[in-house]
């Protein structure tokens, strides 16, 4: 079955390219460009992913960004028109899963899309279930519940989460982290692990944020007591 991107851009010339690249790799793409009207088609569509532009009518893309996070943890990667840290730094903050920067080039946002599909949908990788007193994550399914109740997590908040809980106690670097999590072709900067882990310990409860400790100097472990 075909992957399907909701594409939503104000650019109609953009969007014709987008929409022209994609069909060609075998992707089915529907496309906007209106904020709004991209919200109604993502709650009437369900797509695998959304390509979301940051300056759009009506609704800007952290808005819907923001509205989709409400309802989903579907993939989302960013549009951004500035090549700026604060830029790609809040659309992680309001769980957008990557960026790419205009002017876009197309090789490079198919392996991005392909990438963030690979991470969300995996295929051939033996998932497990990690049981902790009062949290479970599980990453074959891609939720997490604590204390019984199903908490909301972006795809690499998840797996950032799942990496850390499978090897307890364990300090890993934050470029370790990226190459692990993200993968060796993310480009990025470090400052986007930091970014997710905080983003975790707020929606982890009680004292389960607790579990992510920062290493100063080194990076971040998911620390596990021993009650002997």
């Amino acid at each position: 079955m075909n992957r399907k991107i909701l594409v939503i851009e104000d650019a109609e010339n953009l969007c014709d390219l987008i929409k022209l690249y994609l069909k060609k790799e075998g992707f089915e793409v529907i496309v906007t460009h209106d904020g709004l009207a991209g919200l109604k088609l993502f709650q009437r569509e369900a797509p695998d992913l959304v390509l979301l532009d940051i300056m759009l009518p009506n609704l800007d893309g952290w808005q819907v960004c923001r509205e989709i996070r409400k309802i989903s943890n579907i993939p989302i990667i960013m549009i951004t028109a500035k090549d700026e840290e604060f830029d790609k730094v809040l659309g992680l903050e309001l769980g957008a899963d990557d960026y790419i920067v205009k002017p876009l080039n197309f090789k490079e946002l198919i392996a991005r899309i392909r990438a963030v599909l690979r991470r969300f949908h995996p295929t051939g990788l033996q998932l497990n279930k990690l049981i902790f007193p009062g949290l479970t994550i599980n990453a074959d399914t891609y939720t997490v519940t604590i204390n019984k109740e199903e908490i909301t997590l972006s795809p690499k908040e998840l797996e950032l989460l799942y990496f850390l809980a499978s090897h307890p106690n364990k300090v890993f670097t934050r470029q370790q982290l990226l190459d692990q999590v993200w993968g060796y072709d993310f480009v990025g900067t470090t400052r986007t692990v930091d970014v997710h882990i905080e983003r975790l310990r707020k929606k982890l409860k009680d004292n389960h944020s607790n579990s992510l400790k920062t290493v100063w100097g080194v990076g971040y472990k998911f620390e596990v007591r021993n009650n002997d």
